[in-house]
């Protein structure tokens, strides 16, 4: 069973449910049952139509759930609308379901929540994860949030800025999590950058580009993660970062500084550098900077301090991180970097251990427990 192609096929299905008068929250279960459906029936009777074959099941598990005295007539009405069997048309509706789920009607943390569990096709999990919440509390959003679009228009548009929050998270969730999702965010950051003229959707698209350029270098040949100044720099897709930064640079030229501008410049200063020890790491504080006046959460804090322990050394670092939260997620790790930084390798050790008992994921954990046995080797030495 092919789970990419099934993935990729859900938004086009859904989008003709919806057209077709099936309110969303109902039409995203019907879509859900239909993909159920196919992982049973098509290992042993795979269908010529894949797309076809979904909207069909879905279509009529949707009627079967809308059946009730009080929508017979609507229900007769729907059947009589039932798409003719054959090839379902060739039509991507993906990026117009992230503009349907950023409706204005819902907060701008429902629309991105809705929209990685509808159309990203990431669990309830998986989001709240990323947005350090329990997975109780996401489900009430997403519900929530179904609720309110149930009666939307399809085409009634959405708020680009929240679509360009989604496709962040996406990619993200993509880049580093479960689901590869990366490729896919990169796609409908195109597309939105063919149609929405505006440097932070330029910025977006550049950020990801050069994100994804370092993609390959990323993890070891046994999986475990490679920190960025241990990369192979010669495993970087040098055309990706070439159009990113040439992306970024005309969105910067504009004059009109956003967040993922800035993001994506710190990403092409880091490109820029032939060696992890050339990397321009006082222009990368300067960034970090603007980026703390565009958007002061604490995760731009976190990085900032980071940034700060390379270029005016860890002490300096260690005292911005101070002024943190604690238990900010990755606090306890970038301590353990900056602490060792610092030749403290009893406190970074420690706090490398503490680190990866608290690591969202696998890869995180075992490449902080390896950086905690090796302080602990070199100690014992």
């Amino acid at each position: 069973m092919d789970e990419a192609l099934l993935r990729s096929l859900t938004p086009g299905v859904l989008a003709i449910l919806v057209r077709r008068g099936a309110d969303f929250a109902a039409a995203e279960d019907a879509v859900q049952d239909a993909l159920v459906e196919a992982i049973r029936v098509w290992p042993a009777d795979p269908p010529r139509d894949a797309k076809g074959w979904l909207v069909t099941v879905a279509w009529r598990r949707f009627l079967d759930a809308t059946r009730s005295d009080a929508a017979r007539r609507r229900r007769e009405d729907l059947v009589d609308e039932e798409p003719a069997p054959g090839p379902a048309p060739a039509v991507d509706d993906t990026l117009q379901l992230y503009f349907l789920c950023a409706h204005p009607s819902l907060t701008p943390a429902s629309a991105v929540a809705l929209t990685l569990r509808a159309v990203g096709g990431l669990t309830t999990r998986q989001i709240a994860r990323a947005y350090l919440v329990p997975e109780a509390t996401m489900a009430q959003r997403i519900s929530r949030a179904k609720r309110t679009v149930s009666d939307v228009r399809f085409d009634r548009p959405g708020d680009v800025a929240t679509v360009l929050r989604v496709l962040y998270l996406v990619f993200n969730e993509g880049y580093s999590g479960d689901v590869d999702l990366a490729a896919e965010a990169i796609r409908l950051a195109r597309q939105l950058a063919a149609r929405v003229d505006h440097p932070e959707v330029a910025g977006l698209l550049a950020l990801m580009l050069l994100h994804h350029a370092r993609r390959a270098a990323r993890t070891a040949p046994d999986g475990s993660l490679v920190p960025l100044a241990e990369q192979d720099r010669g495993r970087w897709d040098t055309k990706l970062i070439a159009e990113g930064v040439g992306i970024l640079q005309a969105a910067l030229a504009r004059d009109r500084l956003g967040d993922f501008q800035a993001q994506a410049a710190v990403a092409a200063l880091h490109a820029d550098a032939p060696t992890a020890e050339e990397t321009d790491w006082v222009q990368i504080v300067e960034w970090y900077d603007e980026l703390a006046r565009l958007n002061d959460s604490p995760v731009v804090r976190l990085n900032r301090a980071v940034a700060v322990g390379e270029a005016d050394g860890p002490r300096a670092g260690l005292a911005a991180l101070a002024e943190l939260d604690p238990s900010l997620p990755r606090h306890t790790a970038v301590a353990a970097y900056l602490h060792e930084r610092d030749g403290d390798l009893v406190t970074a050790a420690r706090l490398y251990a503490e680190a990866a008992r608290r690591a969202p994921d696998l890869a995180e954990r075992d490449h902080l427990t390896r950086q905690a046995a090796r302080l602990n080797t070199r100690r014992s030495r």
